[in-house]
């Protein structure tokens, strides 16, 4: 067929740190302990969002449909890599492999889209808060998030679909720690330009376009604590935004910096960087808007008095 190895790949490789088995051993204790604050953490903020009636607002809404896209995309990727960090022979299904970049792509879009939707939240409830609840009433918070959950899953959908198509030529090591969707198309032996397109214009609509709206959103809410009198009204003002702008810089950071770094000489920094990206972000939600908002911190004293009772 035109002179081209038409293998058929069933697995794929992953090579992770394997010449340096040493810190994978590290990396499984690191990454176990992570992902274990990760569910603990986005499944106790759920928790309290269901049975603490004080966290029935659009805030709250909006951060359990973070905290569910954090444990989904982690859960689809940070268990096996935790298996494979014990093992020789790393492998993945070519299946598990698509599951992997269809469900990673999909949380992470979906995410970026819910940060700039939940600016938008901060926007109507600082800057017009005398028709905050009718804006922002149930019927429109949950169409907002059901976009944000479509906007992913399309976005992903394609591009999985458009990697899928490609042919290996029986090339099947990934040099990952997971089935990262441009760790898959190195290995293509076909042209890709058409892959390379449409990522570009995803990154375009579904990054460059929240962080647009975000910083129009912020532009607004600054000016308006600006204009407030007291000072204590600007205090409460900003500590209503505040975790959430934490969590934007965090994880819009981390993506700006991993795409627009200088490629590094050594692949293995590169890997460790999406690690972070992947794992570490996810962790630092909860804890973050645990750590800024008293509302949280008043659920959980709550519900620890009740226990007790």
């Amino acid at each position: 067929m035109n002179g081209v190895n038409q293998t058929i790949v069933l697995e794929f490789f992953l090579l992770g740190l394997s010449k340096h088995h040493n810190v994978e051993i590290f990396l499984f204790v690191l990454c176990l302990v992570i992902y274990l604050v990760i569910l603990l953490g986005n499944s106790s903020l759920i928790i309290l969002s269901i049975v603490d009636s004080n966290l029935h607002t659009p805030m709250y809404f909006f951060l359990s449909n973070l905290s569910f896209m954090d444990i989904f995309g982690t859960s689809s990727f940070v268990p096996l890599m935790l298996v494979n960090f014990l093992e020789v022979r790393k492998t993945v299904s070519f299946p598990g492999c698509a599951l992997q970049m269809y469900l990673t792509l999909s949380m992470g879009t979906s995410e970026c889209v819910l940060l700039a939707l939940m600016a938008y939240d901060r926007y109507v409830a600082i800057c017009n808060p005398l028709r905050y609840t009718i804006i922002m009433n149930t019927r429109v918070c949950v169409q907002l998030a059901a976009l944000s959950w479509l906007i992913g899953s399309i976005n992903s959908l394609v591009q999985t679909i458009l990697a899928l198509r490609l042919s290996f030529c029986g090339n099947n090591i990934i040099d990952h720690f997971f089935c990262e969707i441009l760790a898959v198309l190195k290995l293509a032996c076909i042209d890709i330009s058409l892959n390379a397109f449409v990522m570009i214009v995803a990154v375009l609509l579904v990054t460059m376009t929240p962080v647009l709206l975000i910083f129009i959103s912020y532009v607004f809410i600054l000016a308006t604590i600006l204009r407030l009198n007291s000072t204590e009204g600007r205090k409460k003002a900003f500590s209503t935004c505040s975790a959430h702008l934490a969590v934007v810089i965090i994880y819009f950071g981390t993506i700006l910096f991993m795409y627009l770094k200088p490629k590094a000489k050594d692949p293995d920094s590169d890997k460790l960087i999406a690690l972070f990206y992947g794992a570490v972000t996810s962790m630092l939600n909860p804890i973050i808007y645990s750590l800024r908002n008293k509302e949280v911190k008043a659920a959980v004293k709550k519900l620890m008095f009740s226990d007790r009772t």
